[in-house]
């Protein structure tokens, strides 16, 4: 085949903003098709900018799934806010991911600046198996088109699978004609560190109550990798002495709960044996350190 029939390739960066909790990581793992973003119930969950690669014959699309939006009350949260602003200057298509249960005014300023952009905006509004009929769709469409006017409105069930594949077929079609920024079989601009902290750290979201999983970072000391097995060290960092007491349990049962739950996880990710030892350590007040959210990857 000569170059003139040749299929032009498209490559771009899409990246994926909005409240907290609307689903924008079900979404992202939808449309990367691996399970790059912790999901839970919880709020807050995703505290970086997190890559997937996707790749196709003629095309790479590059996701950013990042932090949902919010005001911040510690330096970490305003970290968080840095990575989803950052999202909204290099994006060659942006999705601003919401549902039909929050208010169209949350967040206003940030929505304002997502109706100034110049690259397209796809509005996805997900959770639409919540809502009684079609009449009701139209009235939350009409809603988000007074303040987004500009933006292509996609509504989607991320957990029914309703309408994804057509959104990422129209994201195809708006990327710029560019070779591929990453090699073909990347997945992700993460390191298998990460993952792992991302894991250990899904598992206490799930595992303890109210504030305790808010104030842990998971650090990765060592991740030891053969053909058949991995052995991780692994420190969970958390603000209080309390919070030290809460993670580990009475008698190490509740950390041992946690190892486990965590283990299963990253063998299943990583296809390997895995040995993993979780230890506490108290770092007062870290969320508010810049030293600290340096160390912990927060701050470049």
């Amino acid at each position: 085949m000569d170059n003139e029939n040749k299929k032009k390739h498209r490559a771009g960066f899409v990246n994926i903003v909005g409240n907290p909790n609307v689903g924008k990581s079900t979404l992202s793992n939808l449309l990367v098709g691996e399970r790059l973003s912790i999901i839970t119930s919880k709020a807050q969950t995703t505290r970086h900018r997190i890559m997937g690669i996707v790749n196709g014959d003629d095309y790479q699309i590059v996701f950013s799934d990042t932090p949902g939006v919010l005001k911040p009350k510690f330096k970490l949260q305003e970290s968080m806010l840095d990575f989803s602003t950052g999202a909204l200057v290099d994006a060659d298509v942006l999705l601003y991911v919401t549902d039909v249960v929050e208010s169209p005014t949350k967040n206003k300023d940030f929505l304002d600046r997502v109706a100034r952009e110049k690259v397209p905006v796809l509005l996805v509004i997900n959770k639409i198996d919540l809502l009684k009929g079609q009449s009701d769709l139209e009235a939350k469409i009409d809603e988000w088109k007074q303040l987004l006017p500009q933006a292509e409105v996609w509504p989607t069930s991320a957990l029914a699978k309703f309408n994804v594949d057509n959104l990422k077929r129209r994201i195809i079609e708006l990327l710029p004609e560019n070779p591929p920024y990453f090699g073909k079989d990347a997945l992700t601009d993460r390191s298998s560190r990460f993952f792992v902290t991302e894991i250990v750290r899904e598992k206490i979201l799930l595992e303890y109550d109210k504030e305790v999983p808010y104030s842990t970072q998971v650090i990765v000391e060592k991740f030891d990798e053969t053909d058949t097995s991995i052995h991780i060290m692994a420190v969970i960092y958390v603000e209080r002495d309390s919070q030290k007491g809460i993670i580990i349990g009475r008698g190490g049962s509740k950390l041992k709960r946690l190892g486990i739950d965590a283990r299963k996880e990253i063998e299943k990710f990583f296809e390997k044996h895995v040995y993993l030892q979780l230890f506490v350590k108290v770092e007062k007040d870290w969320r508010n350190q810049e030293s600290k959210l340096r160390q912990f990857g927060y701050i470049e």
